[in-house]
C-alpha cells in the first residue's frame, strides 16, 4: 500500500514567483557623472552573487573599446555590441538572469518593449544612459524608460566652469548632429547656469 502525502508547498511557490519577478532600473545623468561606472558596479556584484548576466552596448559606441562598456575614469566590463534592440533580443539566453544595457539614448525606439518584455520574463534588467541631449531636450528613448522602470538613479558630475552640481552635457565642438560620439575632446558637464543649448567653446583648463 502506498501512502500519499499533502504537502503544504506555499513557501516553496512563493520564493518561486519571487525568482521569476523581473524588473528594470535606470541609471541616467549628464556625461561624467558615473553613469557607467554605476552600472559596472551592479553588474560586478551580480556577477559575484554568481548570477548569470549578459551586458550589451549600441555598436555605435566604440569611445573606449569595442567589444567592452567603459566608464571615463578607465572601468570596463566585456559586452556585445549590438546595432537594434531587436539583435539584443535575438542574443539573450534563457538561462540569463540580469541584463545590462549601457548607452541607452543610442538604441531605437523598439528597447522600451524589449526591455519590458525582458522584465516580464522574470530578469533584472539595468539600462545606464543620457536623459538629456546636448541642448537639453530629453533624449529618446530614455525618458520612455524611466516610465517603466521600478527603480531611477539620478547622478550628477561636477561643472568644469564653476564646480556646481552638473546636470547638463555642454557640447565643445561644432555639430548640428544630434548623435554626436565623443568623450571630453567634444563634451563637458555644466549646471544649470553655465549650460547653454547648442555648441560653445570648451572651458579653459
Amino acid at each position: 500500500m502506498v501512502e500519499e502525502f499533502a504537502f503544504d508547498n506555499t513557501e516553496e511557490r512563493r520564493k518561486k514567483k519571487q525568482n521569476e519577478t523581473g524588473w528594470v532600473e535606470v541609471i541616467v545623468g549628464s556625461m561624467f557623472s558615473g553613469k557607467s561606472e554605476e552600472l559596472i558596479r551592479r553588474l560586478n556584484r551580480a556577477s559575484i552573487a554568481r548570477q548569470k548576466v549578459q551586458v550589451f552596448k549600441p555598436i555605435i559606441d566604440a569611445r573606449y573599446s569595442q567589444e567592452e562598456i567603459a566608464s571615463h575614469s578607465g572601468r570596463k566590463h566585456l559586452s556585445h555590441p549590438v546595432t537594434t534592440a531587436d539583435e539584443l533580443m535575438k542574443q539573450i539566453r534563457p538561462d540569463t538572469q540580469v541584463v545590462g544595457i549601457d548607452e541607452g539614448q543610442f538604441f531605437d525606439a523598439g528597447i522600451v518593449d524589449a526591455v519590458n518584455e525582458l522584465a516580464n520574463s522574470g530578469k533584472r534588467v539595468i539600462v545606464a544612459g543620457l536623459d538629456q541631449d546636448y541642448t537639453g531636450k530629453p533624449f529618446e528613448p530614455m525618458p520612455q524608460l524611466l516610465c517603466i522602470a521600478e527603480y531611477i538613479t539620478k547622478i550628477h558630475a561636477i561643472c568644469v566652469k564653476c564646480g556646481s552640481t552638473a546636470n547638463y552635457t555642454q557640447r565643445t565642438v561644432e555639430s548640428e548632429e544630434r548623435v554626436e560620439v565623443g568623450a571630453s575632446d567634444k563634451y563637458e558637464a555644466r549646471c544649470r547656469t553655465c549650460f547653454v543649448p547648442h555648441s560653445d567653446s570648451p572651458t579653459p583648463a
